[in-house]
């Protein structure tokens, strides 16, 4: 693709979004794959501000595929990360956190899963859990299962980098835990502590214990998928913000896989 060709598409594609029309959009995405390559849409979306890549791809959750689900550069997709929070209306996380939540875990989960390049998968990671956005999301998502997400903290203490990813639950949550362990020790350590901010310390998470009773209070303090939305919400990025990546905060957790 000429220099030429991708000003045009970034502008159509960016215009489309903003305006609403992510059916529109994907179609310009397609037919530039079609017409040049795979590779225009990668560099498309390289250009694309982090809100609209945000704005087109919460779209495109669960059940329904966008070329930018499979193609997005995981640096471009971990900074639009932060501008999910931004589409969400209060009155649905006031009313209905849960299903917000589970609208993350779609995109989170097409995105990571949606392609078998085990590279790109960690790299995918890596990068979302670089931000501390990206790692209050992963918080939002354990906090839908947070006694199946303490059984893989007690296997990612025990086994190490020898974590296979076996555990005695088949919740949808625990492979993007089990994943986000293996490949990023730093940013696994930084989303469970957003989700359980007494612990202080990962060895402290194996000790821990839930109630089977969902309406039993938790013994150690969690904050709640309510809380959580509100805090990525407060992270969307401004011009004085910065980026967000690891600034002052550094995971002080241990280093299981050293």
């Amino acid at each position: 693709m000429t220099d030429k060709n991708l000003p045009a598409i970034r502008k159509q594609v960016t215009e489309l979004v903003l305006a609403g029309s992510l059916e529109h959009a994907e179609r310009a995405f397609a037919e530039a794959a079609d017409q040049h390559g795979d590779l225009a849409v990668v560099e498309v979306l390289q250009e694309l501000p982090p809100h609209v890549t945000a704005l087109h791809m919460s779209g495109f959750d669960g059940g329904k595929m966008s070329l930018a689900t499979l193609l997005v550069p995981p640096k471009q997709w971990a900074e639009s990360l932060a501008y999910l929070a931004a589409t969400w209306p209060d009155d649905m996380i006031e009313d209905d956190p849960e299903r917000i939540a589970e609208s993350l875990f779609a995109h989170i989960h097409g995105v990571v899963f949606g392609t078998e390049d085990e590279e790109r998968r960690a790299e995918l990671l890596k990068e979302a859990s670089a931000t501390d956005w990206g790692c209050t999301a992963f918080a939002i998502l354990f906090s839908l299962a947070p006694k199946e997400v303490l059984e893989v903290a007690g296997e990612v203490i025990s086994k190490g980098a020898y974590l296979t990813g076996q555990t005695a639950s088949d919740n949808d949550i625990v492979p993007v835990a089990v994943a986000l362990a293996q490949a990023n020790e730093d940013g696994w350590d930084r989303a469970l502590f957003e989700l359980f901010p007494e612990f202080r310390h990962s060895a402290d998470l194996a000790d821990a214990e839930f109630s089977d009773d969902p309406d039993e209070e938790p013994e150690h303090l969690q904050r709640s998928t309510k809380e959580l939305l509100y805090r990525l919400r407060k992270q969307v990025p401004t011009t004085r913000s910065g980026t967000g990546r690891e600034r002052a905060r550094r995971s002080i957790g241990t280093g299981i896989f050293g």
